[in-house]
Order: C-alpha cells, then structure tokens, then sequence
C-alpha cells in the first residue's frame, strides 16, 4: 500500500471512530489504539508534506492565536425564536398557523429539545468546511472557524462527489455537558483559576479564546440543527424529500454531523404538547442543559409561504419550561445609575444556587416593583431566572418576615454625586440629571467601549475607572487624546498595559459609522436600528440633519426612536462630542475603503446621493475564493457601497461574480450560466471607475 493510500485510509478510520465516540457516544477502540491511529497519519503527512489536505483530522488545530475575530456576515439573517409559556400560547401559535395557511392545509410539526448553549453557524462549500461564525446580533457574527475546527464532531469535509448538497450552511448549539463542565471546574480549581458559573457561561468564553489550541482542551460539544442549501431549488429537484426540516435532521445525521436524536415529528398539535411535557418532567435526566422545546412547521416551503417578522420566523416557537426557583434573603436594596441617568434599584440577596449558577443580585426595575411585591430588607423571597438567564425576585415568604421592617424609600439625591432626582410626568424611572456624574460618565464610557461598539481592547471597568478618577477625561471624545505620559503615570499601569490601549484606541478609529453611532448611547437605539440609519443617511451629518420624519420612513424605525435620535443631536453636550470624534478622525461616512478613489470623502459625496458614486447600483453580485487583499466580509462593505447587493448562489440573475484562489463551482456554474466574472483587479477598477460596467 502507498503512503498516499495509507494516509486515506487512516482518515477514513479515524473520522469513523471520531463519529463513533463524539456523535454516538459508542466508541469501539481503546483511547491508546487511537491515538496510534493519530499519531501514524501524523508521521506519514510529516514524510509526505505534499499529500497534506486542509481536511486532514490532524488539522484540526493549527496556526498561531488570533488578536481579532473577523466580523461575518450571515448570508440568511440568524432570527430568534418567539416563546411561549403554556399549553394555550402553544394552540394560540397552531391556531395562527392554520389561520395563515388555511383551514383546509395539512402540515405536520417537527419538534426538538432547545438546548441551552451558543449558536453558531457553519457554511461549507465544495463539501468541505470553510466557515464557522458565532450568532452575533443575527445579522452578523465572529469568524471563529479556527474554534469550531477543534470540535471533532463537526465533519471537516461532509463528501467527496460533486452535487448541489455540497454547498450548505449547517447551524446548531455549541454546549458543555455535565461531566466535562464539572470536569473543567476542578482542573480550574487545581490551578487556582476563577470557576465558570454554568455551563453556558464556559461555552461562550471557550468559544472567544483567541488561542484554537486552549479551546480545543476544552469539552465542548455541539448539535446541528438547520440544514440550508446554497441552491435550494437544486438540491430538492435532486431530493425532494429534503422538503422537510425533520428530513434534513436525518441527512445531517447521515454526513455525519451530531444532531439530537430525540427529535419528533407529529401531525396534531395535541402530540406536540404532550412531547413538551414529557420532557419537561425529564429534563434533569438529560447529561446536557436545555431550557425549553422548539416547535416547527416540518415543511421548509411552508416556512418561505409563512414568513417571518423582523424578529423571528412565523413558522417556529420556543416552549420554554417554568422557570427554575429557590429561596433566600433579601439582605439590601442598592442603587444603580446607568448611563442615562436613570436609577435602578437592585436587591441584594444571599448567595444561592440556582439553575446553573449562583445568584447574588437581582434587578428590581423601578420603585413602583418594589411597592407592589412589598419587599422589605431582610425579608425571606422567592427568585427565579426568568428565561433561565435572568435573576428575579417572584414574591415575598411573608410568613418568614420578622419585626417591623420598613418599607422601602426612594431616595431623593443621587448616591453618586447627590444631584436631585426627577421623575417626569408618568414615568416610573427616576433619573439624575447632572450629565456629569461619575456613574453616568463611567457607564457611557464602559458602552462606548464595549466590543460591539468601538471596541477597545484594554479599556476594562477599572482602567476606566483610573482614567475617570484622574480627571484624563471629560467624555467619550477625550479617549482619543490619551497620551502614553497619561496612562503610563496611572497606578498599576505598566509601559506595555499602556501601549496595548493606545493601539486599541488607534485601531478603533476604523469601525465604521454604524458601530460608532451605536457607541454614542443613544436611548433605544441598538445595533440593528444603528446599522439601519447608517445605511439610510450614510453620514454621520446625514443622520443629525434628519427630521422624526425621515427617520421613521427607515424600515424598522419607529417614533419612539426617531424621536430619541433627534433630541439626542439637539443636545449642545452631545454636538460637541460628536465635534471631538470627528477631529479624532473616526469614521463619520460609509466610506468605500482604499479601492475606490476619494475615500472617505467619495463616501460622504455618495451619502448626499450622487449616483456617480453608486456603480453597482441594483446589481446583484456573488463572492467566491479567497481574496489576496480583502476579506470577502471587506469586499462584500466595497460592493454594498457602490450599490450592489451580495448574494451567496449563483443564478441567472447574478450581475457579477467576484472570484479569488480557489474559486470552486460558484465559478464554473457562472461561466455556464452567462454571469460576467471579475478577478480582484478587476472589480477594484470598475469601483474606481477605471472600467465600465
């Protein structure tokens, strides 16, 4: 036998016994007979370097640790999935489906345990792996293919045969079972490290370690749940019975990838509800957390006829179980000021165990709950997580309730700088005016900071804390005038510490319009509202002249928002802000970036609406390969700001398809189908004019 025939079937065995041990849980060969199988197929790909292929089971983890995770976009936007609580709200959802299909339709519902960990999502082309992404904000997400490589449940490569079906995006949940998280745990305790409060909590921070080779030392797990062909209409003219999701649920298991396997499928809604009981009386038998029961229409046509709202699809719900509850103390009611002013009060509790984690603070939102529950420090209360996530205080053991506690007062001063709280007209919050208190000024600078809106690795609660105390700055705008001398003078802040955040600061000045809009804090304006106005108006001078009016013609906008975003640029505080920024040099237009000549300036000219700038415009444009000097995210900003519109198949009504290395199908189905197709060069010089379209 050859080396190169060695080498194949050694991958054939070891995926085999990957599957076997990681998906089946049924593995046949002993640990150290395959680690022999390994380390073979590791000696042989090192005497024969030239038969080494990407999706080599040695490949798994390799290469240096990032210092970033790209930002992707998702080709279908990742919606969430509304929830219900009880067996009504579960025939509410049936009662519409029927409404909306006809009272004569037939359908069936597929329904599968929601497990209670991260999504992520997989796209695969040619059959092989080429990119995993967490959820993010639904529309788009982190590139963390590097991690999930190191899942070896995930099939590196799903078939060898050319088809329509190699081609997918595959998305699941990553999670932790118990015994690897209780595993994890000791390990850290052994090493004097912080312990993950549950399970969920270690999947997330695994899933952001920059380093692919810790996370691999870490027992994640995963299980696919949605199956999308890039060529839809072709892969059900090839089999049609992939027409429905608890069909696919079993193709995915037939490449080879981990799907849950209690997963049903019924024809009445009554069935259904019984499953969900079922297993929510047998949840704490499972050797993994879930939270709840998904329900879906089974058929994948009925989903496109359904639809979707922009939140979540018409077609699925989440049964969601009770929420878990335990018993404690109410042992303090404190105040909280967020960067609005607005003043919360938060219970402080007894430690307890609950759901996963220990609870030592719940929210109590405003006074107006704190009368109504009647709580009173020192009481005896009952909390749950509601959703299984968020700590809440239910009700009040009033039985248990010693002497004669008074009841609560809302303070009439700030607890931070002691301006007097106002309460306008019916609202129930109680805000602190005084722009300037150390509390609000830390909370925007915490938010303006964050890694979902500029981003500045370094800038922690008590660096920020340090800078705020030594005066260094006044607002946001002042960050990007931090001098070394500055922060090298602040207390347990070394030369290197200091450098690391001034080459944060420097590289947040990059992040384009919609993130820097979003980091100013604007009340009720969150990322997809932010990314909404920013390609609208296309300028930051664009969005502060618009009136409630043009704001709320943006589709998702309404007037609560609109009317935010205006007082919000009516503030002389905030113009002056906005002024600093802009001298610092931050992004202020939807700038095409150096391919297209003007920069930032031809972006602001294309935010005032010359169609000169506009190339592309209502041309519908795919991106395949690997690109020399971009990353197709990158390219795909280039293409969106000339006009164009990025699809992820190729058809006959693609425009343009822009190819780089290793082009694959995508390019030979567009030289069959007519499609012009452009190499990097050759899309830089149509954007910058230097070829007509």
């Amino acid at each position: 036998m050859s080396p190169a025939e060695r080498i194949e079937v050694l991958r054939r065995d070891i995926r085999s016994h990957d599957h076997r041990y990681f998906v089946l849980d049924d593995p046949v060969i002993s640990d150290y007979d395959y680690d022999m199988l390994v380390n073979e197929l590791r000696d042989l790909e090192s005497a024969h370097p030239d038969l080494i292929t990407p999706d080599s089971p040695t490949r798994r983890v390799g290469g240096t640790p990032s210092s970033t995770f790209p930002v992707v976009r998702h080709p279908v936007p990742m919606l969430s999935i509304g929830n219900t609580y009880n067996d009504e709200e579960i025939r509410d959802f049936d009662r519409r489906i029927r409404d909306m299909l006809g009272p004569e339709s037939e359908y069936a519902y597929a329904v599968e345990l929601k497990i209670d960990g991260v999504a992520v999502s997989l796209r695969y082309e040619d059959g092989a792996l080429a990119l995993g992404a967490t959820r993010g904000d639904g529309e788009q997400g982190d590139d963390i293919t590097a991690n999930l490589r190191t899942i070896r449940s995930i099939p590196l490569r799903i078939t060898e045969r050319q088809s329509v079906l190699n081609n997918i995006e595959v998305r699941g949940e990553v999670y932790i079972p118990h015994d690897g998280f209780r595993a994890l745990n000791e390990l850290r305790a052994e090493r004097e490290e912080p312990l993950f409060a549950n399970p969920r909590n270690a999947t997330a921070g695994s899933l952001k370690l920059r380093d692919p080779r810790i996370v691999a030392e870490r027992p994640l797990r995963v299980f696919l749940y949605t199956l999308r062909f890039e060529d839809e209409a072709g892969a059900l003219a090839e089999q049609p019975e992939l027409d429905s999701h608890f069909q696919r649920l079993g193709w995915l298991a037939e490449q080879g990838f981990p799907t849950n396997r209690e997963a049903r499928r019924f024809a009445a809604i009554g069935e259904v509800i019984d499953f969900c009981q079922e297993w929510e009386d047998r949840r704490s038998s499972l050797p993994y957390d879930i939270d709840g029961m998904v329900i879906k229409v089974d058929s994948i046509g009925l989903h496109g006829k359904l639809g979707a709202t922009m939140k979540s699809p018409r077609w699925a719900i989440a049964s969601k179980f009770a929420a878990q509850r335990a018993t404690t103390r109410l042992t303090d009611i404190r105040l909280q000021v967020g960067r609005t002013g607005v003043v919360t009060p938060v219970a402080e509790l007894e430690p307890v165990f609950l759901a996963g984690s220990t609870i030592s603070r719940a929210t109590l939102h405003n006074e107006n709950e704190i009368r109504d529950k009647e709580l009173r420090v020192g009481d005896t209360v009952v909390i749950e997580k509601g959703g299984d996530v968020i700590p809440k205080i239910v009700k009040v053991d009033k039985s248990k309730r010693m002497g004669s506690a008074a009841q609560f007062k809302m303070p009439t001063v700030c607890p931070v700088c002691e301006s007097t709280l106002e309460r306008e007209g019916d609202e129930v919050a109680w805000r602190c005016r005084n722009e300037a208190c150390p509390a609000q000024m830390q909370a925007r600078v915490t938010h303006f900071t964050a890694r979902n809106a500029m981003d500045i690795e370094g800038f922690g609660p008590a660096v920020t804390e340090q800078i705020l105390e030594n005066g260094l700055i006044g607002d946001v705008g002042d960050i990007y005038g931090l001098t070394r001398e500055q922060l090298g003078a602040l207390e347990r802040m070394g030369e290197k510490s200091a450098d690391n955040l001034l080459r944060g600061i420097e590289t947040s000045r990059d992040r384009p319009l919609d993130r820097l809009l979003f980091s100013l804090g604007i009340p009720h304006v969150g990322e997809r509202a932010a990314r909404q106005i920013a390609d609208r108006f296309r300028s930051m001078e664009g969005i502060m002249a618009a009136s409630e009016e043009d704001l709320v013609a943006v589709p998702e906008i309404g007037p609560k928002i609109a009317e935010s975003i205006v007082s919000f640029f009516r503030n002389e505080r905030n113009l002056e802000i906005v002024g600093k920024l802009e001298k610092a040099g931050l992004n202020m237009a939807m700038a095409v970036p150096d391919a297209a000549e003007g920069g930032a300036e031809g972006g602001a000219d294309a935010a005032e609406g010359g169609a000169d700038d506009q190339v592309l415009a209502d041309k519908i444009v795919v991106i395949t390969g690997t690109l020399s000097n971009y990353t197709r995210e990158e390219m795909a900003g280039l293409i969106a700001s000339a006009g164009g519109r990025v699809t992820s198949s190729v058809s006959k009504k693609t425009d343009y398809l822009v190819y780089g290395e290793n082009a694959g199908s995508k390019l030979k189905k567009a030289q069959s189908l007519g499609v012009r197709f452009l190499n990097e060069e050759e899309i830089e010089a149509l954007l910058t004019g230097k070829q007509s379209t």
